[in-house]
């Protein structure tokens, strides 16, 4: 997979770019399990939190807050300066970031402490997938969709298991167990280290690849709606999936009955249906385009949204797999499109958006929490059923001509 650089060996690389080099894609969505699952501990253990340190839903809507905001903000601004000088050895600090904020999320007693230990995961991820972003579509060749869907799916499979381990470690054991899962972090420095090896053999060439390709036949205003548009999916796509990560339990809880463990069931059968749709979203766009891809995925899941706050527990089961498999197929396709936009910008790019999308997220989960303590939490269900009808947007997306 690797070859030493040597001058006979250089004019090589171009050519080693132009295939899809699967062992890369592959390590580095196993580093996106481990990533994301390291950090959905938080997400999963929110009940805990709040009976344990007697916390409000408007508190837990700023945990989520402090931990999106850090990794949102700093995401766009990492990527843009690793496409000018790139880092690929940045992706082990991120994972290190993340060991450390496990480390004190099993220790924090006060909402402060929580607070802390949420904004290093944070930093953790804004590290993290820029980066990791750059590698798998350096790692691509010409598939962008299939090498960005392999790569969100470790991620998306990450985020549904945390809670099932949270569920099978941490509820039983204690908030001090959350500590374990920073093994997790030790595997993923182990992997990194070798993918920013690898990253750092090719990334150069890469970089010469992207800029050649700048020509996509659109104006800077078109681009710049494009963006524009891009970011308001963006908006309706992760304000949603917020209601349903992080108050899906509560959601079950107060309106059916359940216990906190039958609840986390259906979360963690909610995240693993949006591991399968993204695993859709990427190869879908290669074959048929991506803003046919954005079409079905944003506005196609608004009669199920609509429908899901007036049905009983089978049904609300049913209809979140539904929704999480359709929404989740989005993202691989907005990205790559936006990619292809810039494609000279391809860590300023990955940046923005996954910022946007946890900013997006964080935002979401405090306003989300506001609106719960006023109201209820089914009011929050109610109220973003109707986010995905701004899929209409998706009509004023412009055809990209490929240079």
């Amino acid at each position: 997979m690797e070859k030493t650089l040597t001058a006979d060996a250089t004019p090589a690389a171009p050519d080693a770019l132009n295939a899809t080099t699967y062992p890369v894609i592959a390590a580095i969505s196993f580093s996106h399990l481990l990533n994301d699952m390291m950090q959905s501990v938080l997400l999963a253990i929110y009940p805990m939190l709040k009976l344990g340190l007697n916390l409000s839903f408007g508190q837990i809507g700023l945990i989520t807050l402090a931990y999106q905001l850090t990794a949102s903000l700093l995401q766009p601004l990492i990527g843009l300066y690793t496409d000018h000088r790139p880092k690929p050895y940045s992706l082990p600090l991120g994972m290190g970031f993340t060991l450390v904020g496990l480390l004190l999320l099993s220790q924090a007693g006060s909402f402060a402490a929580v607070l802390v230990a949420a904004m290093t995961i944070g930093i953790g991820s804004s590290i993290f997938h820029p980066e990791s972003s750059r590698v798998a579509r350096m790692a691509a060749g010409s598939q962008p969709g299939l090498a960005q869907s392999v790569f969100q799916i470790g991620g998306n499979l990450g985020s549904a298991i945390g809670p099932l381990l949270a569920a099978l470690i941490i509820v039983p054991y204690g908030q001090g167990s959350a500590a374990w899962f920073s093994l997790f972090a030790l595997i993923g420095l182990v992997v990194l280290s070798f993918v920013g090896r690898w990253s750092s053999h090719h990334v150069a060439n890469f970089k010469k690849r992207m800029k050649a390709q700048v020509d996509n036949g659109l104006t800077r205003r078109q681009i710049g709606w494009s963006l524009a548009i891009l970011g308001l999916l963006m908006f309706s796509k992760f304000f949603y999936m917020t209601s349903l990560s992080s108050y899906y339990t509560f959601y079950l809880m107060d309106k059916f009955g359940l216990e906190l463990g039958s609840a986390q069931l259906y979360l963690f059968a909610f995240l693993f249906a949006v591991a399968a749709g993204t695993v859709l979203g990427g190869p879908i766009g290669d074959r048929v385009g991506r803003k046919r891809v954005i079409w079905v995925s944003i506005l196609g899941v608004a009669p199920f949204t609509l429908i899901l706050p007036h049905v009983g527990l089978f049904w609300t089961g049913v209809l979140s797999v539904i929704i999480g498999m359709i929404l989740a197929s989005a993202f691989s396709a907005i990205l790559v499109y936006a990619q292809e936009l810039m494609p000279g910008k391809v860590g300023a790019i990955s940046g923005l958006f996954f910022g946007f999308a946890f900013g997006m997220g964080g935002i979401g989960a405090a306003l989300l929490g506001q609106l719960a303590d006023a109201t209820s939490i089914e009011t929050v269900y109610q109220v973003c059923a109707f986010l995905p009808l701004i899929g209409l947007l998706t009509a004023f997306l412009p055809t990209i001509r490929k240079a």
